[in-house]
């Protein structure tokens, strides 16, 4: 086999997370020479899809190995330690759970991207339906409630009164796309920065609309804010309102997000790779940079390349390096200045059939739902951060049948977390599992990364070396990426770049005959 040492390198892509996979598929037709390491055995980064025997090795590999991944804190829980439950769990190799379970919604620049780079027949996509919450009810118990999530909903909506329904409408048809015939609400302007200003979500429905309390949270709920309403900028909430409304019904009736499956977007990440691999690229796991030496000031531009020490005891030279901090040698890593959450994947003994609905007459059967947990229906205060489970059933290909999938998520790491997600487990396994429904298994993890408002802009660092932004915390696919990795492709190409069009590929020649 050739050594790495002898190919000049045109670009070094450091880890196989969502972003450099989807760089690696830009690249894939470029003729550029083209490096993919990581360190890691496995593809996916941030975005990996484990089986229970390797979520736990992965869980142990992050304990050990802390600082060198956006994860801390990881432990695996065996149920709750009954003899029946290690009976009810299928061989490790019937799951496959994903660190990235993030929502596609159909308006995400993603779409587009994976079509007209035509990868997207590798992948299977899947319908996400309802969405719910929950809240105390009238008699004192918890229950689950189902959030109208378009008009049809609303007015279909049993447990909203009149009064209200006239003024959540009035709320959606202001924030919606225009409609013949329809008035622009109290001729207000329709430019979203005059209109809501610097109000919370709270101040602006209550102000604005005179939107009652008890719709806060089910708005809230919409946007997958990981605040509090209060703590929820409007002009944040009413831009992924508008875009979940805008999603619902394109891609088929009843649904306006999607899941991918076997993986998320692990399987995304391995599609992007496997481009590259086909068109020319060269990939090597269990293999990082350990040192880089950037060439001197007075090197010839022909012998300018960036030498880099790979952890195999290779020295490469390439031109560009690109990678997280995190796929960076420590030495070269800047200061992390990220947001941190808590998260928990848990495996359970129900099918929880009450949360997939079909949302439409003639729609799919979805596999995936969102269930919301304000602070408050946890005992916590109103202001408190709220929980979110995302249910994947077991179409998605993660569990066995009979079984689900459940991801939660907090925006609060550690212990403090961890037991709120643990206590909405449970009030969910209690409102939709029945009485025997239990946790089989359980991955808690503290996941570092950029939330929602922080900047997804690479840093250039001198400019040849680009670090990319850590990893979204949005429980929907972040479009900001699709940017980055086109910025990051421009920079690359150069002057090539007004050649190509990003990521527009033709289909390759029997690539897809049977």
């Amino acid at each position: 086999m050739e050594s790495l040492a002898d190919t000049p390198w045109d670009v070094t892509i450091s880890g196989t997370g969502l972003a450099q996979s989807l760089l690696a598929l830009a690249l894939s037709r470029s003729g550029k020479n083209v490096l993919h390491v990581d360190r890691n055995p496995y593809y996916g980064g941030a975005e990996a899809a484990f089986s229970l025997q390797e979520a736990e090795e992965w869980a142990n590999r992050v304990n050990s190995e802390t600082g060198d991944h956006p994860f801390e804190n990881a432990s695996v829980r065996l149920g709750d330690g009954s003899p029946e439950v290690g009976t009810q769990l299928s061989a490790s190799r019937a799951y496959t759970l994903s660190l990235s379970p993030q929502l596609i919604y159909a308006r995400s620049q993603l779409l587009p991207t994976l079509v007209s780079s035509k990868v997207h027949r590798q992948l299977e996509f899947q319908a996400v339906g309802s969405w719910w919450i929950h809240r105390p009810g009238d008699s004192g118990d918890k229950r689950l409630y189902r959030v109208p999530g378009s008009r049809e909903d609303i007015f279909a909506d049993d447990m909203i009164s009149v009064k209200s329904k006239r003024t959540l409408m009035r709320f959606i048809r202001h924030i919606g796309p225009s409609q013949p015939g329809a008035d622009d609400a109290e001729g207000e302007s329709s430019s979203l920065e005059d209109d809501v200003g610097d109000a919370s979500l709270t101040d602006y429905l209550t102000t604005r609309f005179k939107v009652p309390d008890e719709l806060h949270a089910p708005l809230l709920s919409l946007c997958l804010s990981q605040a509090s309403p209060q703590q929820t900028s409007a002009r944040f909430a009413v831009t992924r309102i508008k875009r979940h409304l805008a999603s619902l019904g394109v891609y088929g009736s009843g649904f306006g997000s999607l899941a991918v499956k076997w993986g998320g977007g692990s399987e995304i990440s391995q599609v992007g790779c496997r481009a590259l691999a086909v068109g020319g690229g060269v990939y090597v796991l269990n293999t990082g940079i350990q040192s880089l030496e950037l060439p001197a000031e007075d090197t010839t531009s022909e012998d300018s390349r960036i030498q880099l020490l790979l952890s195999n005891d290779e020295v490469i030279k390439t031109k560009f390096v690109i990678g997280s901090n995190w796929d960076f040698p420590k030495a070269a890593r800047l200061s992390c200045d990220c947001d941190r959450v808590a998260r928990s994947i848990s495996v359970v003994s129900s099918s929880l059939e009450s949360l997939f609905p079909a949302t439409a007459e003639g729609g799919p059967v979805p596999v995936g739902a969102v269930v919301a947990f304000p602070g408050a229906s946890l005992g916590r205060a109103d202001n408190s951060p709220p929980v979110y489970i995302l249910v994947h059933s077991s179409e998605t290909g993660e569990c066995p049948t009979g079984q689900c999938v459940l991801y939660g998520s907090i925006n609060m790491p550690g212990s403090d977390g961890q037991a709120l997600i643990d206590s909405a487990v449970q009030q969910l396994l209690e409102s939709a599992g029945g009485p025997n429904a239990k946790v089989l298994w359980s991955l808690r993890y503290t996941q570092w990364g950029r939330g929602e408002t922080r900047s997804a802009q690479p840093a250039n660092s001198p400019e040849r070396i680009i670090r990319l932004p850590p990893p979204s915390l949005d429980l929907a696919f972040d479009d900001a990426l699709i940017d980055t990795v086109k910025e990051t492709w421009q920079a690359i190409m150069g002057d090539e770049a007004t050649d190509h069009e990003f990521m527009t590929f033709e289909d390759r020649e029997g690539a897809y005959e049977e």
